[in-house]
């Protein structure tokens, strides 16, 4: 086919491919195991700098032994920091976890808020962790950016940005909002399976007739 122009025409095209190479809702694609939206709260939360596959060998202690934001608020931060340490930064993410935990408990009813202004105020939710929650526990509008969205939406001139928010507004701007959620997660999985960071496989990727940076890297 002809090379999109413009970012606009590129996105649909890069939608329309990668739903039908990662075919799923969000919430199907979502590499993290969890129950409930706290669940998915606190294993997003361990995720950083930390693999899937380590979180989830790591949360079903975690969750046995806290299920919900009142266990895991009062909990022992010992106990926390021995259950999470094969995660990393263990220390931090403890008290996040418990910070996280307590804030549900006391501003929000032991409820996750589905609000973006309101999971941003919790210890150790940003707003890739927040566009998590919306689009994979709500099934609504969000978009994470991690460094794998960032990279795939430069090489594929989706974005001139590199600021994680600014590429997600950008990227807002590109796709409907009920398709955000899984346009992230397909990106990520296209990034670590085909267009990886020092060694994109340009050879394999259902994207390389329409990528501007096919060539260039």
């Amino acid at each position: 086919m002809a090379r999109p122009r413009g970012a606009k025409q590129r996105s649909a095209v890069v939608l329309e491919r990668l739903e039908r190479d990662y075919p799923g809702t969000a919430t199907a694609l979502c590499a993290l195991r969890h129950d409930t939206p706290f669940q998915l709260l606190a294993a997003t939360i361990l995720s950083a700098q930390c693999t899937d596959e380590m979180v989830n060998a790591v949360t079903p202690k975690l969750f046995e032994r806290f299920p919900g934001p009142d266990e895991l608020a009062a909990a022992d931060p010992a106990e926390v920091e021995v259950l999470v340490h094969a995660t990393g930064f263990f220390r931090q993410k403890t008290k996040s976890l418990i910070g996280m935990a307590t804030a549900v408990r006391d501003r929000f009813g032991g409820e996750v808020p589905t609000e973006l202004d309101d999971l941003v105020q919790l210890p150790g939710v940003g707003r890739k962790t927040g566009n998590v929650l919306r689009s994979v526990a709500f099934d609504l509008p969000g978009l994470p950016v991690d460094t794998h969205v960032g990279r795939l939406s430069t090489r594929l001139k989706l974005t001139n940005e590199t600021d994680p928010v600014k590429v997600e507004l950008d990227l807002n701007g590109l796709i409907a909002p009920e398709a955000r959620g899984g346009f992230s997660l397909r990106l990520i999985l296209h990034g670590r399976q085909v267009c990886g960071a020092r060694r994109p496989r340009c050879e394999d990727c259902v994207l390389a007739d329409i990528c501007p940076s096919v060539g260039r890297l």
